[in-house]
């Protein structure tokens, strides 16, 4: 066997050992693991509240509604997780993007 590398895997031998890239996926896994934390505890403390106070949740938003604090947190949450996903997704096509456009360009010189 040869042990010769092909042009594609120097390219990305190259591309591996560029700090930038490193730079890049260590930004980009501590945005991806930040906000999942953060998702997750808002769900995790929800069902905390439906399972130790679900009295807390049926009680009216205010004197004579028919509507209950349930209703506008479980929306909250929803629009949450709409926010966070377009805050990595709005980080994604801007810094993320970027880093590896100038990541392809080191490694095509």
């Amino acid at each position: 066997m040869s042990t010769q590398q092909t042009p594609n895997a120097q390219s990305c031998d190259r591309i591996r050992s560029n700090p930038k890239f490193q730079d890049l996926a260590r930004q980009r896994a501590v945005l991806a693991w930040s906000l999942s934390a953060v998702v997750l505890g808002v769900y995790y403390l929800f069902i905390m509240l439906v399972a130790f106070v679900p009295g807390w949740l049926h009680l009216p938003l205010y004197e004579g509604s028919n509507l209950t604090r349930g209703i506008p947190l479980g929306a909250a949450i929803i629009i949450l997780s709409w926010l966070l996903t377009a805050w990595y997704v709005r980080s994604a096509n801007t810094r993320f993007d970027r880093l590896s456009a100038q990541i392809l360009e080191e490694a095509q010189a």
